[in-house]
This record gives structure tokens, C-alpha cells and sequence, in this order.
């Protein structure tokens, strides 16, 4: 009896670390993902008047985890009776991935004006106009998280499709926790920079003490952060895409073996990119002339 109870507190353990060994490679995997949700939600996140912030933030937090609440069991049933269907979408979306990444890059060289009338919260508007503007805006924010969460999931689950449904279950669901309270706890201190510098420069008592150049140096760095994620994001996310072409279409996992996959997972990701980005414009310029 002593002796059955070890052995399945031994089997436990192995569990366990299988999971946890998983969880880190998924976690890697999808660390791409994360770079690009990190960057659009600190964008959607701000702009609000600075009270509302945090509580506009805490409305897409908890539509982020309602999104992975209906996403996680579709998944997983997919995965038991169906795993095709899984490595199917996780293509899909590597070509959504990549016709993304494509088409910031073809924004960067060659922008156009989007002609969106936006009205600012910070406008003296009834309270009644505010939220629903603020409404309007975390609808958005959740929409856009469920697309990027079917990824973040599905990358995930593809690194553990060969393991047992457990274990798909436990790592799968660690890996969408993380994602969620990491990336909005990140996005949380991201749009409280300029406040936190705000508030340096209150408590300095020197025009250009040391706290004052901190609270500078916040409020300033601000713009150039969200930017900087958005460079980040633009690349983890070619290269994403690349990695989920390399590793499953086996035509494309034995092209090019004498080039070293940090060169040619990016490659594939722009070239499928391009030619999405491609196929999609000409199809919107169809559907436009009628």
C-alpha cells in the first residue's frame, strides 16, 4: 500500500514536471504573440482620461479571460477528436500572422491617411458620450484579444499535440493564465508611465532635481515604449509565422536546410506575408470597384 501510494506520488511529480517543461517551451513559442498583444492592447489602453484608465484596462482584462473561456475548451476538443484541425488553423493563422506583419511593414514604407474621425475622451462631452465611447473602445480592445488569444492558444497547443490530453489541458491553460496577466499587468504599468511622472515632478522639490528628470524621462518615454513594442511586435511576428510554416508544411520544413532557421523562418514568414497582403488587397480593391 506504502509502496503504491509513492509510486503515484512519483508519477505525479513526472507530471508535473512534464508540464512545467512544457509550459516553458510554449511559453517561448507564443512569446511572439505576446510581443504583438502587448503592443495593441498599451495602444488601445490609452487615450482615456487618466482616472478611467485602470478601469477601462481591468473591463479588457476580464473579456480577455472570458475570450481563453470559450477559446480553451473548442480547442481541446478539437485536439482529442481532430488534431488535423489543429495544425489547419495554426497555419491559418501563421498566414494571419504573417499578412499582419506585412502589412505594417508595407505601412511603414508607404502610409496612408486613414480617414477615421475619432473623438477624444478628453472633450467636454456629457457623461452618457464618454462611456459610450469607452464602451465602443473595449468592445474593440476584447475583439481584437479573442483574435490574438485563438493564436496565442493554438500556438500553444500545437507544441503539445503529441502529449496526453492532460497534459495538453495543464499546460495549454498555464500558458493562456500567464498570457493574460502578464501582458495586461505589463500594459497596466505601460499607460500609468506618464501619471507615475506626473507625480515624480509634484514631489520634486527642485526644478531639476533628480526626481523631476525621472518624471521626465517617464512622461517622454511613454510614446517611444508603445512604438518600440510595435517595432517588436511587427518582427516576433514575421518570425512566428515563419516558424509555424518551417515546422508544418513538411515541404518547407526539408527548403533551404543549408540556411539556419533564424534566416529562413523570417523569410517565409515575409514572402507569405507579401503574397497574402497581395491577395488581400487585390481583393478589397475588386469588392471596392463593385
Amino acid at each position: 500500500m506504502g509502496s503504491g501510494f509513492f509510486a503515484l506520488l512519483d508519477d505525479i511529480a513526472a507530471i508535473m514536471d512534464d508540464v512545467a517543461a512544457m509550459s516553458k517551451i510554449a511559453t517561448k513559442k507564443t512569446a511572439g504573440i505576446l510581443g504583438d498583444d502587448l503592443a495593441v492592447n498599451a495602444e488601445k489602453a490609452s487615450g482615456f482620461v487618466s482616472s478611467r484608465e485602470l478601469p477601462v484596462l481591468w473591463a479588457i482584462t476580464k473579456g480577455s479571460f472570458l475570450n481563453k473561456l470559450i477559446i480553451l475548451p473548442v480547442a481541446f476538443v478539437l485536439s482529442a477528436f481532430s488534431p488535423l484541425a489543429i495544425k489547419v488553423i495554426l497555419v491559418l493563422g501563421g498566414l494571419y500572422l504573417a499578412y499582419e506583419g506585412a502589412e505594417k511593414i508595407y505601412e511603414y514604407f508607404f502610409p496612408h491617411h486613414h480617414h477615421e474621425a475619432e473623438i477624444s475622451l478628453t472633450q467636454s462631452f456629457t457623461e452618457e458620450e464618454i462611456l459610450a465611447q469607452e464602451t465602443g473602445k473595449i468592445k474593440a480592445a476584447i475583439v481584437t484579444d479573442f483574435i490574438l488569444s485563438v493564436e496565442i492558444v493554438i500556438i500553444a497547443l500545437g507544441t503539445v499535440l503529441e502529449k496526453s490530453i492532460t497534459t495538453q489541458i495543464a499546460v495549454v491553460s498555464i500558458v493562456a493564465i500567464i498570457a493574460t496577466i502578464g501582458v495586461y499587468g505589463i500594459v497596466a504599468l505601460i499607460v500609468r508611465m506618464d501619471d507615475m511622472g506626473f507625480k515624480l515632478m509634484q514631489l520634486s522639490s527642485k526644478e531639476n532635481g533628480f526626481l523631476t528628470k525621472i518624471g521626465n524621462f517617464l512622461v517622454n518615454a511613454l510614446p517611444k515604449v508603445i512604438k518600440s513594442l510595435a517595432v517588436i511586435g511587427t518582427i516576433a511576428l514575421i518570425m512566428v509565422a515563419g516558424g509555424i510554416f518551417a515546422h508544418q508544411i513538411d515541404y518547407l520544413h526539408h527548403v533551404l536546410p543549408q540556411v539556419p532557421s533564424f534566416i529562413k523562418e523570417p523569410l517565409f514568414g515575409l514572402v507569405f506575408g507579401g503574397i497574402t497582403l497581395l491577395i488581400v488587397t487585390i481583393i478589397k480593391k475588386i469588392l471596392g470597384k463593385n
